[in-house]
Parts: structure tokens; C-alpha cells; sequence
């Protein structure tokens, strides 16, 4: 049985200050992440060869099938190689370093070998796309093809390969440069290029190539270059790459593109207003293709869009839903009264930088047949701690509140409950980590600490939700009510002899033994504006005088007050440093970071 005790004696919540449209907003994103009661398995399905002597070993960054029915896995590393992946077995296909001279994949971040795509129709044509970053002599000698800046420090290229033979797992072929780009930093290039995965043969959209492009910036250097349809830099570009010339250069612009009209715009520019576009995909979602994308935010709040056509997501006058200051980069203010007039695309999901994530990755909504406990879900997750998120689809909505977002637990072949921060190695300290998907929907996550791609090949329930009398046992049953929705103490419990023994309590019996808990609870205030409102949770029971348990109180002052305690047939000791009051409430860190204890 799995022991869990809870002891509630009162609670409250914490309310925001309401901010004027000149103060910062204290706290942009107050809802944190909730936990799901699901948990995913990671299978280890290969590993990529090291590209580097040190970590990050293997520098992936994506993983997709081959649209040719083989069941190759395509796997593009930055440092160059990329891999296809047959019954496990990585292959290196070709090495984008040693097609371009001027090819640089340092100092990291937005360099290297970005992406890789293949057209949809490339079991027949051979084709296929990539991007990489140049530098060097190639700033002096190549031309950007649309508005570049003029301290451009790096240039973006979209490379189309075409292989002599498409079943072939070396490449052999010929390559033509698309389109370049330049970007005045190495941060935010090109992140993605890729097709509407649910395109078909004679939609509108099939064989449109989708291009993510950053803004190039970093603090301090804002421009207005984000919100000018004129430029490149920090929009989603729409372009037909095989519609050339009779030469075989160029490309076409799609009719349908939204600023096709405009003369002040560019006719490649699909979507405007991005600071990190980090990965987009497209979900059918009851026959209709929705495009949802990430975005890093700058540090405050990251994002997850729909993406349709003519939007402009605000940066950098927004940061998600709330006005950015280019002065103070640090905060984020309320919205204008009057926003409405400029007519600004706000997120679907909301994130807190850093609370929830230090750079959010977007990933794909489930539609495999594998797993249908995520049926449905749009998962997704933090480039550096590798939490993996999830929001259901159908909540995803650009008109009205953001959706709610979930955790999911994270568990080994073993079945042990691990962290991506541990699967990435024992000296990791960020995970780098993303997503792949194959032509079947299933869902693949890897690491450029170690090189590892896992496939996520299950998914279980864990202990939540438990409300019911019949998963309750109470040491005096007659003081407890179980309505379906609340666990209540109708009655206070009597003090009992002995040492630091808990007056009442329930024994939490559904669900398999466990060693590491999150506990999630919403604490009813039965007694308006109660002196001294603390909530006590009681944890790894062994009996009534052996437990730990983490007491949460609006008093900072009193030694007994926020702390976590073990109880162990004596007085209570306290097992984490006494806080000193100083910064508020130690509520929300005490449950956050200190109550999964054995």
C-alpha cells in the first residue's frame, strides 16, 4: 500500500498586486504547471556517434522519417553529420562541413547544421532540404537574397540536395542554394524549415517549405526589424522551392501568402513578430491543419502559438501577452488599454521564464496509436531541464484564457522514475534536449549531452485525483467527510499521548508503494481571515511517531513555522535551513523543491 498522510489546519492564497499600465506585472504567469498523474517511458532506442571530445558529445537536434516508406529515421547533428537511422543503427548519410568552406558551427546556439527536410515527394524526386550557418570569407563574397543588417556577423542558408539515387543510404547527388539570410548575431537564426505534415497531394499547402527565422538580436540591441514586413529577420517565411526559374534558381512565392499585395512587404513573409521561433509542426486536428510553434521569450515569458496566416505575435513590443519595454528587458507590463487597435496574436500557452522553463522547445500534439492515454495532447518541453509539458489540444484556443498545462513523470525500461537531467548524464547540467517524431505519430526525445534518442513507448497512471472515501483510511472515520471533490476534517482531533504524535490524520491506501512524491492540493479556508493560517502535510509514514512531514505558515518568525521536520520516536528535527523570513512565505518553495523526500 502506498502510506501518504495529510493534516490540514487551515491555508491560504497568495493574490496579486494589481499593476499600473507603468509597473511591471510581479508575477506574469501565477499559475505553475500542474501535475498530470501521468508519466510517459522512455525506451533507449540509439545512440548518436560523439561529433565533439566533451559534452555536448552529439549535437541532435531533431528526428524525423523519410517520406519514402523505408522506416529510415533522418537525425541531423549541428557540428555537421547527419545520420539515418535503420532498425536502430545509425548511418552517417552525409556531412554538411565538408560541402562548405565557410560552414561555422561555433560558438554554438543558432550555428551549425540547423535542420533537415524532405519533400514530401522525395521517394520520387530525390529531394531534400537543409540549413546550416556561414561566416567568414562568405560575408565578404555572398549576398543575403532579401534585407539583411549591416553589421551582419553570419548568414543562414536553405540548401536543396537532390540524390541520385532516394533509396541509397550515402548521399550522392547535386545541391543548389535556395535562399540566404544574414543575421547581425549567431543567436536566433534560422531554427526550422519544413512542410505541412498534413498536407496532400493537391492541397494548397503541399510542397510549401515553412522557414522559422529568429531576429538575430540579443540585449541591448532591439530593433524595430521584428514588426517590419519589409525584413526577413523574425518572421515565419512561406516559400514554393521548386517552382524556379528556366535556369533552376530561385524560387516561387506562394499566390496565397497574406502580405503578397503589400509593396511595403516582403512576399515571402507568412508570419511576423517572433524572437526564437523553436520548433513548429501541424496537427489535423477533426480534418482542419492547425500550426503550433514555440517561442523563446526574452525573460520572462515563453510561448506556444497557432500559427495562421498574417499574424503578428507582437515581439518586441510583446513578450506573450503583456507589453515589453526594450528599456527594461528584465519585466514585462500590462497591455495598453487600446490594444486592441494594433491587432497582435497572443499565445495559446503561456509559460514563466525561469520558473517553469529556461527556453521552452515546441513539440507535436499525439496522434499515434501506440499510447492512447496522450491521444490528443500537445507535448512539449524546456530545452535545459528537459520537463517534459503537456496541454490538451482542444484547449489551445487563440481567443481566450491560456490553456492549462501539465507535467508528465518520467520513467526508465526499468520502470524507475528518472529525470531527463539524469538520463543525460551524471555531469549534465542542462539537457539540451528535443523532440522527433516518426511517420506513425510516436513521439521520440533526445539529449546533445550524450548523443541518446529515447522513444517514448508507453505511458502509465500515477497516483492522482484521490477523493473517494473507499481510498481513505482515517484514524476516527466519524470525523471526516468525502464528498468526491474534498478529503475534509469536520472535527478537530484530539491530543493524544506521546511524542509529537499528530491528533488526527488519513492514510492515503490507493496506488503502489512509492519513494518520491509531488503533492498537489488546493487547501479550503473554512474560518474568514484566520490568525496564523498554516497548512501541515505528513509524508514517508512508518507509524504515527516515525514520519516527516513540512509545515507551510504565514509566520516567518516562529522556528516550528516553514520548515520540513522528521519525527522519529522523539521531538521533532528540522532537516532544512531555517528560514530567515526575509524574502516572504516560504510556501510555494517549500512544495515546489523541498517535499519529494523518500
Amino acid at each position: 500500500m502506498g502510506l501518504l498522510i495529510v493534516a490540514f489546519m487551515g491555508g491560504s492564497q497568495i493574490g496579486n498586486a494589481q499593476e499600473g499600465e507603468d509597473q511591471p506585472v510581479s508575477d506574469p504567469v501565477p499559475e505553475e504547471p500542474r501535475h498530470s498523474g501521468l508519466g510517459i517511458t522512455l525506451e533507449e532506442f540509439t545512440s548518436i556517434p560523439p561529433s565533439s571530445d566533451s559534452a555536448p558529445e552529439a549535437r541532435i537536434n531533431y528526428l524525423s522519417e523519410i517520406p519514402d516508406d523505408s522506416g529510415r529515421l533522418a537525425v541531423p547533428d549541428l557540428n555537421g553529420p547527419m545520420y539515418l537511422v535503420e532498425d536502430g543503427e545509425p548511418t552517417e548519410y552525409l556531412d554538411i562541413e565538408n560541402e562548405f568552406p565557410d560552414f561555422v558551427d561555433s560558438p554554438g546556439l543558432g550555428t551549425g547544421f540547423g535542420f533537415v527536410t524532405f519533400h514530401p515527394d522525395f521517394a520520387d524526386n530525390g529531394v531534400f532540404y537543409t540549413v546550416h550557418t556561414e561566416a567568414g570569407e562568405a560575408l565578404e563574397s555572398e549576398k543575403p537574397d532579401l534585407p539583411y543588417p549591416e553589421d551582419t556577423e553570419f548568414h543562414g542558408i536553405v540548401t536543396e540536395w537532390t540524390a541520385d539515387d532516394p533509396d541509397e543510404d550515402t548521399f550522392s547527388g547535386t545541391s543548389r542554394e535556395v535562399l540566404r539570410i544574414g543575421y547581425s548575431t549567431h543567436f536566433h537564426g534560422i531554427q526550422q524549415i519544413d512542410f505541412n505534415t498534413t498536407a496532400e497531394p493537391g492541397d494548397e499547402d503541399y510542397g510549401l517549405l515553412y522557414i522559422g527565422s529568429g531576429d538575430g538580436e540579443s540585449v541591448p540591441d532591439f530593433s524595430t526589424v521584428p514588426q517590419d514586413k519589409n525584413k526577413p529577420q523574425g518572421k515565419i517565411l512561406r516559400i514554393n522551392p521548386r517552382d524556379t526559374d528556366e535556369d533552376g534558381n530561385g524560387y516561387g512565392i506562394p499566390s496565397t501568402n497574406p502580405f503578397i499585395e503589400e509593396s511595403d512587404a516582403l512576399d515571402e513573409v507568412y508570419a511576423l513578430g517572433l524572437r526564437n521561433p523553436h520548433r513548429f509542426s501541424w496537427d489535423d486536428y477533426e480534418g482542419e491543419a492547425r500550426m503550433f510553434l514555440g517561442n523563446i521569450g526574452e525573460q520572462r515569458v515563453d510561448s506556444v502559438y497557432e500559427v495562421e496566416a498574417g499574424d503578428n505575435f507582437g515581439w518586441n513590443e510583446r513578450e506573450g501577452s503583456f507589453r515589453f519595454d526594450w528599456e527594461d528587458p528584465e519585466n514585462v507590463y500590462p497591455l495598453p488599454e487600446d490594444d486592441d487597435r494594433f491587432g497582435f496574436t497572443y499565445p495559446v500557452i503561456e509559460l514563466d521564464n525561469p520558473r517553469d522553463v529556461n527556453a521552452v522547445v515546441g513539440g507535436f500534439v499525439y496522434r499515434g496509436e501506440e499510447i492512447p492515454e496522450l491521444q490528443g495532447k500537445y507535448i512539449f518541453s524546456d530545452v535545459v531541464s528537459g520537463t517534459v509539458y503537456y496541454s490538451d489540444v482542444e484547449e489551445l484556443q487563440s481567443e481566450g484564457e491560456d490553456a492549462s498545462v501539465y507535467t508528465l513523470d518520467l520513467f526508465d525500461n526499468e520502470g524507475e522514475n528518472v529525470t531527463m537531467l539524469e538520463l543525460a548524464g551524471d555531469d549534465a547540467s542542462r539537457v539540451d534536449f528535443r523532440f522527433g517524431q516518426d511517420a506513425d505519430g510516436e513521439l521520440y526525445v533526445m539529449s546533445k549531452q550524450n548523443g541518446e534518442i529515447w522513444k517514448v513507448s508507453d505511458a502509465k497512471h500515477v497516483v492522482t485525483d484521490v477523493m473517494n472515501e473507499e481510498e481513505w483510511d482515517p484514524i476516527t472515520p466519524e470525523k471526516w467527510e468525502f464528498t468526491g471533490e474534498e478529503v475534509i476534517l469536520v472535527e478537530a482531533g484530539e491530543e493524544r499521548p506521546g511524542p509529537r504524535r499528530p491528533s488526527e490524520y488519513a492514510i492515503l491506501t490507493e496506488g503502489p508503494e512509492f519513494s518520491s512524491v509531488q503533492i498537489d492540493a488546493d487547501v479550503r479556508i473554512d474560518v474568514p481571515e484566520p490568525i496564523g493560517r498554516d497548512v501541515i502535510m505528513i509524508f514517508g509514514y512508518q507509524s504515527d511517531t516515525e514520519f516527516y512531514y513540512a509545515h507551510l505558515s504565514e509566520d516567518n518568525g516562529i522556528y516550528a513555522h516553514n520548515g520540513i521536520f522528521v519525527v522519529n520516536n522523539g521531538d521533532r528535527e528540522r532537516i532544512d535551513d531555517q528560514w530567515d523570513g526575509s524574502e516572504g512565505p516560504l510556501r510555494p518553495l517549500l512544495i515546489k523543491n523541498l517535499i519529494k523526500c523518500g
